[in-house]
């Protein structure tokens, strides 16, 4: 199971769930629909952990109520928020209202209230953070229990795709998640595209692969010196923090755009890259970046920091829909690219890193690893990039759907798109990795100690944006 969502189909007051499971490696994936009627349905969260998150937001947003809900609290919605009606019902948006309530108080087994102190840090917090309240509740340092609330800036980013062309939504897409700007783009218009049954040529599809790979580049980059940063560890901060700046002029020379926006478009991509001295700037990059990692696998202040922290087993992993570096980093070998691979990546020579640690220290591992696959297959690209158009003509029927994934940085991004019968953007469902792994990361934080709370959230890759969407 990879997630659920609701939508409303054209003229229907009553919504229709959609469940989505991806089986196995190279298999395409299934589609599970039902009517919502006027008897609930039941949850499937007991059967599979990870769709809890999915119901509580679809309950919020689309104000289905699932029986027998593990977890029955609003999520989207904030406690002491309230709608007058579903928001992503089809109309405008609905009037909200809010009345404050405070942190509840949990039952934890052998202490009494007394006892436990109660942190609630945030939503504003320090440096360039993005807005969260981190409730801690906790003796001394140890952490008892550890809340997250999320979802104070949600953009409403679902909602603001209805009406829109489908061009025009990719503009929008690129901007759900900034630093997965081209993953995000090529998820939506593999949805468009497999509901228009086009076919992108191929020197579009390796181009794709390129830039994708170029923005997993960066990102790792910032995360490596992000993780330093947190470790205390100030040269190593800056140095990787100096590469990350190297990746994004790279990035402008070839698209104009340090964030590689305005190229992936439905149907291929807008225009060539500029890539006539990429070869050159990778030989650097790649050098610095060797040297670089060699002296964090060296420096045992900070293995010592990540070794043993954030401990998030495979099975907690696979149970609660773990994605990307953070499930390679807990022993499952899976990667969307390799698995269920979209473009040219069945044409090109992909490795998948993964480390079985299931700490802090593995996660890195993995990044550092998937720098240097990363770096290869731009090479390949470079290197058997074939002639060709670039872009297909790509117009989805009007009542058209269709699914599409990416692997994002932080792992598997998914866009389900439907339309009207006008041929505008009707429902766009966005399953993005952030929003997984934010419900995964409390369980490595219970029974842990405050002194590594920062460490194991960096080593985690975390976005809000990404995940409040």
């Amino acid at each position: 199971m990879q997630f659920m969502y609701a939508w409303f189909p054209t003229g229907s007051d009553a919504p229709e769930l959609r469940y989505v499971l991806h089986p196995g490696r190279g298999q395409t994936p299934h589609i599970w629909r039902c009517r919502s009627g006027a008897e609930s349905p039941p949850s499937l969260a007991p059967a599979a952990p990870l769709l809890s998150w999915y119901e509580r937001e679809t309950t919020d947003l689309c104000g289905v109520a699932f029986r027998d809900q593990p977890v029955p609290d609003p999520l989207v919605l904030l406690p002491g928020a309230a709608a007058e009606r579903p928001p992503l019902m089809p109309g405008p948006l609905p009037h909200l209202s809010y009345t404050p309530v405070p942190l509840p108080m949990p039952d934890l087994a052998g202490t009494t209230r007394e006892d436990v102190q109660l942190l609630p840090f945030g939503p504003v917090r320090a440096d360039v953070l993005e807005s969260t309240q981190l409730a801690f509740y906790y003796i001394g340092e140890a952490i008892l229990h550890y809340q997250p609330r999320l979802f104070f800036k949600h953009r409403g980013m679902e909602k603001r795709f209805e009406g829109l062309s489908p061009a025009l939504g990719t503009v929008l897409a690129e901007r759900v998640s900034g630093v997965g700007s081209v993953a995000h783009a090529l998820a939506y218009c593999h949805a468009l595209e497999a509901a228009s049954r086009c076919e992108v040529p191929s020197r579009a599809t390796w181009l794709r692969v390129l830039l994708a790979e170029l923005e997993r580049l960066y990102n790792h980059l910032h995360y490596l010196g992000y993780l330093c940063h947190t470790t205390t560890l100030k040269v190593g901060e800056a140095q990787g923090k100096y590469l990350e700046e190297l990746a994004k002029q790279v990035n402008c020379q070839i698209s104009g755009s340090r964030l590689l926006r305005g190229l992936v478009v439905p149907g291929g991509v807008r225009r060539e890259p500029t890539l006539l001295t990429l070869a050159e700037d990778l030989v650097r990059i790649e050098h610095e970046l060797r040297r670089y990692a060699d002296q964090l696998a060296a420096t045992s202040s900070h293995l010592d920091r990540l070794i043993t922290t954030g401990v998030l087993d495979r099975q907690l992993a696979f149970d609660q829909g773990a994605t990307g570096p953070v499930e390679r980093a807990s022993g499952i070998d899976r990667d969307s690219r390799r698995d269920q691979p979209y473009g040219a990546y069945d044409e090109l020579p992909l490795s998948v890193a993964v480390r079985d640690g299931c700490d802090a220290h593995a996660r890195q591992q993995v990044r550092v690893e998937e720098i240097t696959h990363s770096i290869a297959l731009i090479r390949a690209v470079l290197d058997g990039l074939p002639e060709g158009s670039l872009r297909a003509d790509c117009r989805p029927p009007p009542g058209g759907e269709g699914l599409g994934w990416a692997e994002t940085p932080r792992g598997t991004a998914y866009y389900a798109v439907h339309l009207d019968t006008a041929g505008r953007l009707a429902r766009v469902k966005i399953k993005s990795p952030s929003f997984s792994n934010w419900r995964v990361f409390p369980y490595t934080v219970h029974g842990t100690n405050m002194m590594d709370y920062a460490i194991n959230e960096a080593s985690f890759g975390l976005t809000v944006a990404g995940c409040d969407r």
